[in-house]
C-alpha cells in the first residue's frame, strides 16, 4: 500500500508500536506443555502504555488507530510457528484482502488478525523441547528467530496453492489453500504434506489477473467456491 505524505506518520507510528510489542515477546521461553498467547504477552495496546496511532485494519478498511501495526508481529510469529513443531491452537485471519500483492513478503492467507481479549494467536508446546522467541525491529524489517534447546528432526516449507479471484455480483473474493510440507532433516525426504487452511476473503481492490465469474463458471467450480 502506498501511503501519502500526510499518512506517513502512521508508518512511523507502526514502527513505535512494533518496538513496544516486540520487547514484550523478545527472549520469551515456551517450555514443554506451556502455551503462548499473543494477547496475554503483549497485552492491551493503549496510549497509557506508550502506543500511538498506526495503520490498522478494521472491517476491511485501513484506518488510523492506537496500536495499529502490531498484527505484523503476529504475522511473523505465526510464520515461524508454522515452521516448527509447535501446535497452533488459535489463529484468525482478516476477513478482507485490502491490498494487492505488491511488496508482499509472506504468502497471502498466513497472516493474523489480533483484537485484544477477543481475537488471539495461541500455540502450545507439545514437544519435549524448550523454545525461545527472539524478535526485534531492524533498520528496515521486522526480524524474528525461533530457537530450540534440541536439534529439530524436521524442516518445513509452507506455500499457497490454487490462488483464485472469484466475482460474485459486484463483489470479488480471493481464495487459496495453505499447505505445509514436512521434511526429514536427516534423509532430506518428504515425510508429510498437510492442508493447513482454506482461505476466502472479500477483496478491496481490482485484481490485475484473471477473475472467475460465477455466472460463467462450470457447476463443479461454482460448487467448490460456494462450499469452501
Amino acid at each position: 500500500m502506498q501511503l501519502s505524505a500526510d499518512e506517513m506518520h502512521l508508518q512511523r507510528g507502526k514502527v513505535v508500536n512494533l518496538r513496544l510489542a516486540s520487547k514484550r515477546v523478545d527472549a520469551l521461553v515456551i517450555r514443554p506443555g506451556e502455551t503462548f498467547s499473543f494477547n496475554k504477552v503483549v497485552g492491551s495496546c493503549t496510549r497509557r502504555r506508550g502506543y500511538v496511532e498506526g495503520l490498522r485494519l478494521s472491517n476491511g478498511q485501513a484506518r488510523a488507530g492506537v496500536g495499529g501495526g502490531i498484527c505484523q508481529l503476529a504475522n511473523l510469529l505465526h510464520w515461524m510457528f508454522l515452521h516448527s513443531e509447535l501446535t497452533v491452537l488459535e489463529r484468525s485471519e482478516h476477513s478482507f484482502d485490502p491490498f494487492p500483492d505488491k511488496a508482499r513478503v509472506l504468502p497471502w492467507g498466513v497472516g493474523c488478525s489480533i483484537v485484544y481479549n477477543y481475537v488471539d494467536l495461541v500455540v502450545r508446546n507439545d514437544t519435549t523441547s524448550t523454545f525461545q522467541l527472539l524478535v526485534g525491529v531492524g533498520p528496515r524489517h521486522l526480524q524474528g528467530e525461533l530457537r530450540s534447546d534440541a536439534p529439530a528432526a524436521h524442516s518445513y516449507t509452507v506455500e499457497a496453492r490454487d490462488e483464485q479471484f472469484i466475482r460474485s455480483g459486484t463483489d470479488i473474493f480471493r481464495r487459496n489453500e495453505i499447505w505445509r510440507t514436512v521434511i526429514d532433516k536427516r534423509t532430506g525426504r518428504t515425510v508429510g504434506k498437510e492442508l493447513l487452511k482454506r482461505n476466502c476473503a472479500l477483496v478491496r481492490y481490482e485484481p490485475t489477473g484473471p477473475v472467475i465469474d460465477l455466472r460463467l463458471a462450470p457447476q463443479r467450480t461454482r460448487h467448490d467456491i460456494l462450499t469452501a
